[in-house]
């Protein structure tokens, strides 16, 4: 006897669908089956049951997609400080053409959670929660339930494969060796409570009709009863093999049923026979980009995309494997899983490389079969800084009024809501790609990792104001855009670093009393009590608190570093250190598309990350201006007179060979980087082309023996500058 191994799966139509009754809590971030969301976000401390879910934009929206006659639809709903703006309850048959079920505004909103009931059409097909216009505050939305129409007389048809509803035009799979039967069975059932479902035939049509044969159906079903439709399954070869079941009943609105039945003999589906083509890339900037390819012909199931941010894409997906986005293939990550051929790349960094290839498949989940010999592959490179041409023009060091040039270029600003800080900043720049799917944001402070599915919740993490809010002259206040200026706000664990930090000034710990993976709390060399973050952080803390000084100083308001902090804390935050911090941890690629992203958002910068020669000039005791650098400036490499409006800091000097070049310009050029040994000879050459702004490059000089050498930059106008350089 010929032992077989049979598998059988079902596909019960379109994720983006359910069928009725339907509901969701938000207690859980998974969307249930036919529920779509853009822009919204969760309470966590506040709903009818928190958590609930949160509209802070215009534009937010969250969308139900259905099968059946609605029922009542009912919701709990308030206002968070809503003025002036619109919200509505929309239905529609087509997701194209919508109509008002309930409109808002700060007259009829609640203020509090409560219960309301729409009734949508019976025609109506998708349900729509919409922000339609903010002028201030938050919607909550929580407890909502659609339900299904109530049964009528009318004989009507539902079909469904193993407890799953298959709607018309929906598909189900099902595999089996070559050349061997495997029978499988949907119900069909007669909703109706009155009237008889009568079933005139059915027939099996399409390409591959022949592998599918019914062997027996229902005539006629019962009001509230139920029929089976017996089919075997018979793969002439092997593959994918398609075929439509179409069922034909005297229900009067579906008398023609139509189920996809896509079988596959053997293992896999058919492998496809073309690849996407003329792959590019638009919309490039510091933080983001939009990949773009020519569909294949014929079209594949789909496209799977990995990426690789240090080299081309050598790695290949595994037949019979479903990937998700952010899942590691060999040295590679999956970026896009999908029918489209446009996706978006996300976490990248200013100037830097990131490459890609593009895999078609056949199949789902057990069944995907890639085509791995011929991906697509392409690179892009994001944009260096976006500076303006014309920023820093009217900007002079040696000027009397430099500091207060300099504050009038930042402020005043667009100021964006606190509240939106996760989706703004969290979900689009923070966040990045991680196994299953999921994402992944890193505390600043400490180095840790938290994994989450979306949308992002703010529970263990917090937005910490680096720049302490305590300190800052308008304290308690949260009304103004000091407290939510997203250049002074960073993610960070709220019990293990966020809330030790507390109001304490950042330092150097020489006496630990606890840590949290790589950050510390202590007291310094001199006996006082300060908290020291990571090491990648020091300079990125130090430029947000120079930035907060500068930004909101004013004649009435001294925003200079405190001290004392408190009555209870009896010294200040040291600038010096902090000034060091900033040369030893120069802008990298990430920090400088983070300022462009923030001109994005805000409408300003912070100008030490565009030029870290200009702290060197400010007392941010006082804030007033320094007539020529002071320590540590003056030791920290940068050289001021590099041939005509350039600057340059090396970091860390001395190292084990991995260097950062930080280069600004006024314009973009090409520039080659030179390594010489004590003999002259050279050791290593990088040629770079630098845009205008802050440019931070990597120099990978690891295969160098330790000892001194000189860094020599020359620029394409023919000037060049040196630094001595340290490798132990």
């Amino acid at each position: 006897m010929l032992a077989l191994s049979l598998c059988l799966t079902a596909f019960a139509g379109s994720a983006q669908i359910t069928t009725l009754p339907t509901a969701w809590s938000f207690t859980v971030a998974t969307y249930p089956n036919g529920w779509t969301t853009s822009g919204t976000a969760f309470y966590t401390g506040s709903g009818n049951t928190p958590p609930a879910c949160k509209f802070d934009n215009t534009g937010d929206w969250l969308l139900i997609s259905f099968s059946d006659a609605p029922g009542a639809l009912t919701y709990y709903i308030t206002g968070n400080s809503f003025v002036g703006g619109t919200f509505e309850v929309q239905e529609s048959t087509n997701n194209s053409t919508w109509t008002t079920l309930r409109s808002f505004n700060d007259q009829n909103l609640p203020t509090a959670y409560t219960l309301l009931t729409d009734n949508p059409s019976a025609a109506s097909r998708y349900i729509r929660f919409f922000y339609t216009q903010k002028s201030a505050g938050n919607v909550g939305l929580d407890d909502v339930n659609l339900a299904a129409a109530p049964a009528g007389p009318q004989q009507e048809i539902n079909i469904q494969y193993q407890s799953n509803t298959i709607l018309s035009g929906g598909s189900l799979s099902v595999n089996s060796p070559v050349s061997t039967t495997t029978p499988f069975a949907v119900t069909v059932n007669n909703v109706g409570t009155l009237d008889t479902l009568q079933i005139s035939s059915i027939a099996i049509t399409g390409p591959d009709a022949a592998d599918f044969a019914w062997v027996n159906y229902p005539s006629s079903v019962n009001p509230n009863a139920f029929g089976i439709i017996n089919i075997d399954f018979t793969p002439s070869v092997a593959g994918t093999r398609s075929a439509v079941l179409t069922v034909y009943s005297n229900d009067a609105d579906e008398s023609a049923y139509v189920i996809n039945l896509n079988g596959i003999g053997g293992s896999y589906a058919s492998e496809p026979t073309a690849t996407a083509t003329n792959m590019t890339f638009t919309n490039i900037k510091s933080y983001r980009a939009t990949g773009n390819f020519v569909a294949a012909n014929p079209a594949p199931d789909g496209y799977l995309i990995l990426r690789n941010d240090n080299g081309v894409v050598a790695d290949i997906p595994a037949d019979g494997t479903t990937y998700t986005i952010g899942d590691v293939v060999g040295s590679s990550k999956v970026a896009y899983v999908g029918t489209g051929s446009a996706f978006t790349i996300n976490y990248v960094g200013a100037s830097q490389d990131y490459y890609f290839a593009v895999f078609s498949f056949n199949g789902q989940a057990q069944y995907t079969n890639y085509l791995q010999t011929q991906p697509l592959n392409g690179m892009v490179m994001a944009s260096g800084s976006m500076q303006p041409a014309n920023y820093y023009n009217a900007i002079n060091t040696s000027a009397a009024t430099f500091v207060t040039d300099l504050t009038a270029l930042t402020n005043p600003h667009t100021d964006k809501f606190y509240s939106n800080y996760g989706p703004l900043m969290v979900t689009a720049f923070w966040s990045r790609d991680t196994t299953g799917g999921q994402k992944v944001v890193t505390c600043v402070y400490s180095g840790e990792n938290l994994i989450y599915n979306e949308p992002f919740q703010w529970i263990s993490f917090s937005r910490e104001h680096t720049y302490a809010h305590s300190w800052m002259p308008t304290y308690p206040s949260t009304n103004g855009p000091e407290y939510s200026d997203y250049f002074n706000l960073f993610p960070t664990n709220q019990n293990n670093a966020n809330a030790v930090r507390s109001n304490y000034p950042l330092g150097e710990v020489i006496n630990v009393q606890s840590t949290y993976l790589g950050c510390k709390f202590g007291t310094n060399a001199a006996g006082q009590q300060v908290f020291e973050p990571r090491d990648e952080q020091k300079g990125d803390a130090a430029r947000a608190m120079f930035y907060m000084a500068l930004c909101y100083n004013t004649q009435a308001q001294n925003w200079g570093l405190p001290n004392p902090i408190s009555a209870s804390i009896l010294y200040g935050q040291d600038q010096n250190l902090l000034k060091a911090w900033h040369y030893q941890d120069l802008p990298d690629a990430r920090e400088i598309a983070k300022n462009d992203y923030l001109d994005s958002l805000q409408g300003n910068r912070n100008p030490f990350i565009d030029s870290v020669n200009y702290a060197c000039y400010i007392d941010f005791d006082n804030m007033t201006k320094i007539n020529g650098p002071i320590l540590p400036c003056s030791t920290v490499g940068i050289n001021d007179n590099i041939g005509v409006q350039a600057e340059m800091g090396l970091w860390p000097n001395p190292t084990s060979g991995q260097f950062t070049l930080f280069w600004k310009t006024e314009q973009a050029e090409e520039i080659s980087v030179q390594v010489i040994d004590v003999t002259g000879r050279i050791v290593y050459t990088q040629t770079s082309a630098v845009g205008l702004g802050g440019n931070a490059l990597m120099l990978d000089l690891s295969k160098l023996a330790v000892g001194s050498y000189t860094l020599q930059v020359v620029r394409s106008n023919g000037t060049s500058t040196s630094e001595k350089l340290m490798i132990q």
